[in-house]
C-alpha cells in the first residue's frame, strides 16, 4: 500500500474547515498535518518569506505580490474568507467625517497597505466615490507579507508598538480600516449606511469579494499532478459537511472577484502588472 503524501498545513478554524481539520474528511492519498497559527494572517508571511508550509492559507493581494516576486506558490480556487467590506472602513463616532470624500487629505490607518481588505476598500473609494488612494496619506503597522515589497510614498509606518485603535483614539489618525477593540458606540462607518451600500454594491456588480484563498508549494504541485484536484476536492467535501452559508469554491464562482482585486492590486501600486486569476490559480 503507497504512503499517503503527509503535507505540512496552517488554515484558520473556520467551519467550513472543520471536517477537514478534525479528520472526519480523509483522502487514502494524502494526510494534511495541521500547525496552529494565530492569527492565522502569521502564516501568510512565513509562507512567502520561507515556504514553511506544503498547503497554507493566504491573502489573495500577499498571492499576487508572491506571483509577481517569483515566490514558488500558486493558488488552489478555494475560497476559506470573504465578504463585504463597505463597513471596514470606520471613524470615531463624535468624528467631523461626514463621508468618504472627506477623507481627502487626511490619514487613515491600516494593518498594512498590503491588507487584502485595505485593498477592497481603496479600490471601491475610486470605483463609488472618485478618491485615489494617493489621496490619502495610509498609516500602517507592517510591512507586506512577501519581504521584498516596498510600500508607496504616501505610506507611513507608526512608531513600533503603537496600534490603530491608540492612534485613532489618539486622533493621530482620522479612519481605520478592519480596527479591532473599540468599545460600543465609540466607533461608526465612514461610508453612510454602509451595510446598505454594501448590499447595492453586491447587486451592481455581482462581486462577493475574496479574501483568503489557499495555496501549495509549485514542487508539489509539478510531482503530484492529482494533488491540486484532490486537495480542492476535500475541501469541497468538508464545507459540504458545514451548517449555513459559507463562501463558494471554483474558479467559475470566483473568476470576477478574484480579477477586479488583481485589478485594485494594480491600480494601487502592490503590483507592477495587473494579473488575471488563470496566472495565479491551478484549475478548479
Amino acid at each position: 500500500m503507497t504512503t499517503p503524501l503527509l503535507l505540512r498545513t496552517a488554515i484558520g478554524n473556520y467551519a467550513h474547515a472543520r471536517a477537514l481539520k478534525d479528520g472526519t474528511v480523509g483522502s487514502d492519498r494524502l494526510r494534511l498535518e495541521f500547525v496552529d497559527v494565530e492569527p492565522i494572517t502569521r502564516a501568510f508571511r512565513r509562507m512567502v518569506r520561507t515556504l514553511e508550509f506544503d498547503v497554507c492559507e493566504i491573502a489573495l493581494a500577499t498571492l499576487a505580490q508572491a506571483h509577481e516576486l517569483g515566490k514558488p506558490i500558486t493558488g488552489l480556487p478555494v475560497v476559506l474568507m470573504g465578504g463585504l467590506h463597505h463597513g471596514a472602513l470606520v471613524c470615531l463616532q463624535h468624528s467631523a467625517l461626514r463621508g468618504p470624500s472627506d477623507l481627502v487629505g487626511k490619514r487613515v490607518g491600516v494593518r498594512a497597505y498590503s491588507q487584502t481588505t485595505g485593498v477592497w476598500v481603496r479600490g471601491i473609494l475610486r470605483a463609488d466615490y472618485g478618491i485615489d488612494a494617493e489621496a490619502i496619506t495610509w498609516v500602517t503597522e507592517e510591512d507586506a507579507h512577501v519581504q521584498e515589497y516596498r510600500d508607496p510614498p504616501n505610506v507611513l509606518r507608526a512608531q513600533a508598538g503603537r496600534t490603530l485603535l491608540e492612534m485613532l483614539r489618539a486622533g493621530e489618525i482620522d479612519a481605520a480600516i478592519a480596527l479591532r477593540g473599540t468599545a460600543p458606540g465609540e466607533a461608526r462607518t465612514v461610508i453612510p449606511n454602509a451595510g446598505e451600500a454594501a448590499q447595492a454594491w453586491w447587486r451592481r456588480t455581482g462581486v462577493n469579494p475574496v479574501n483568503h484563498v489557499v495555496a501549495v508549494r509549485d514542487n508539489l504541485l509539478a510531482e503530484h499532478p492529482w494533488l491540486a484536484g484532490e486537495l480542492f476536492t476535500l475541501f469541497a467535501a468538508a464545507k459540504a459537511r458545514s451548517p449555513g452559508q459559507s463562501p463558494a469554491y471554483g474558479m467559475a464562482a470566483n473568476r470576477a472577484s478574484i480579477d477586479l482585486l488583481l485589478a485594485f492590486a494594480a491600480e494601487q501600486r502592490l503590483t507592477r502588472e495587473r494579473y488575471r486569476a488563470e496566472q495565479l490559480f491551478a484549475a478548479g
